[in-house]
C-alpha cells in the first residue's frame, strides 16, 4: 500500500515539488491556498464571487499525466485588447466548471478525471469571501494577499478576515497521513494562510505523521530579509501548535556570483544560508543535500531529486 503524504503551499513552489512527487508509488494530497486575488485570479474573484483559482491551475497542471501541448493549453495566457486579455485559459475553465456543479472541489476532481489526474488535489476552503489580512509592524492593516506581497512595510501578523471554513476531506487527509509537507514558496502568502486556520492548526496537533519543511533556496523581500534556515524553522513553528517542524530539508548547493547578484541587485533576493550552530540547538532533524538547479534562467529545486529525498525519508 502506498504511503500517504499531505503537502501543503500555493504558487509556483508547490507545483514544482509536486512535479516530482508525482512520479513516485505515493498518495498525495495538495492542500492549496485560495485567498489570492491579483491578477487574473483577482478579477474572476471579484466579478465571479468565487475562491482563487490560479495556484490550484498550476497544480493540476504539474500533476497532469497528458501531453505538454495541453498543459500549456492550461497555462496559456489570452493576449488581446478585449476583458480576456491576462486571464489563463485554465483559471477560466475552472470558473465554468465551478459554475456547472455549484463546488469548487467537484470541480477540481472532474478537471483530475479530464487531465488524467491520479492523486487528491483539494482548496484549504471553499468559502467565496476568504481574505487575507496583515498586520503590519507599525500596526496598519493590508487587506488582500496582493497588496500585502506589495508592501513594503514588515508583517508583524497574519490573519483571516473571516475565519474560513475547512473542507473535511482535507481534515482527514490529515489525520490519515504518513508524512506532512509545507512546502517551498512564500511563507506568508503560500504556508501560513493554511497555518493561521484554527482547525488546521488542530488537525496537526493531533495528527501522527511528522511535519516536513522544504526551506526556500533564496530570501523573500520584506518576509524573510537576512533570514537563515533556523530562522525560517523558529518562524513557522511560532504559527504551528503543539506539534512543531519534525524534519527540515534544505539545498547546500552552491550558488554562482552572477546569479547570486543578478538576484541581489534585480529581486533583492540572496541565498538562505545554512546557519549549522544553530540549527544543532533545534529539535528538527536536519536533511542537506545538493538540490539546485537553474531553470529558465531562475534558480529552482531540483525536483526530481528533492522528490527521491522525500521518499527515502519516508521509507527508512
Amino acid at each position: 500500500m502506498n504511503k500517504k503524504i499531505v503537502v501543503f503551499g500555493g504558487g509556483t513552489g508547490l507545483s514544482y515539488l509536486l512535479k516530482g512527487l508525482k512520479d513516485f508509488p505515493l498518495d498525495i494530497t495538495a492542500v492549496i491556498t485560495v485567498s489570492d486575488d491579483g491578477r487574473s485570479t483577482g478579477k474572476l474573484r471579484e466579478e465571479f464571487h468565487v475562491p482563487a483559482v490560479g495556484d490550484i491551475r498550476k497544480v493540476l497542471s504539474s500533476l497532469s499525466s497528458t501531453s505538454s501541448e495541453i498543459k500549456q493549453m492550461l497555462e496559456y495566457r489570452f493576449k488581446t485588447t478585449s476583458d480576456l486579455d491576462g486571464h489563463a485559459l485554465g483559471n477560466l475553465i475552472l470558473i465554468s466548471l465551478l459554475d456547472i456543479t455549484g463546488s469548487l472541489k467537484t470541480s477540481i476532481k472532474e478537471l483530475c478525471t479530464l487531465l488524467d489526474i491520479k492523486n487528491q488535489v483539494l482548496p484549504l476552503t471553499e468559502d467565496a469571501s476568504v481574505t487575507l489580512m496583515a498586520e503590519m509592524t507599525d500596526n496598519s492593516i493590508v487587506e488582500g494577499e496582493a497588496s500585502i506581497t506589495k508592501s513594503e512595510k514588515k508583517v508583524k501578523r497574519l490573519f483571516y478576515k473571516e475565519q474560513p471554513k475547512i473542507l473535511d476531506e482535507v481534515k482527514t487527509a490529515i489525520h490519515d497521513a504518513d508524512l506532512i509537507i509545507f512546502s517551498m514558496g512564500s511563507l506568508y502568502t503560500s504556508i501560513f494562510p493554511h497555518l493561521i486556520c484554527n482547525e488546521i492548526i488542530k488537525c496537526l496537533d493531533n495528527a501522527k505523521a511528522p511535519l516536513m519543511y522544504i526551506c526556500n533556496i533564496v530570501t523573500q523581500p520584506g518576509e524573510t530579509d537576512n533570514f537563515t534556515v533556523s530562522d525560517h524553522i523558529k518562524l513557522i513553528d511560532k504559527y504551528l501548535g503543539r506539534h512543531k517542524l519534525d524534519v527540515v530539508i534544505a539545498s547546500n548547493s552552491k550558488i554562482n556570483a552572477e546569479m547570486a547578484e543578478r538576484y541581489a541587485t534585480e529581486e533583492r533576493k540572496d541565498p538562505v544560508k545554512i546557519d549549522y550552530p544553530a540549527l544543532s540547538k533545534l529539535d528538527a532533524e536536519f536533511i542537506e543535500a545538493d538540490l539546485l538547479t537553474v531553470a529558465d534562467n531562475t534558480l529552482k529545486h531540483h525536483s526530481q531529486k528533492l522528490s527521491t529525498l522525500i521518499f527515502s525519508y519516508l521509507m527508512r
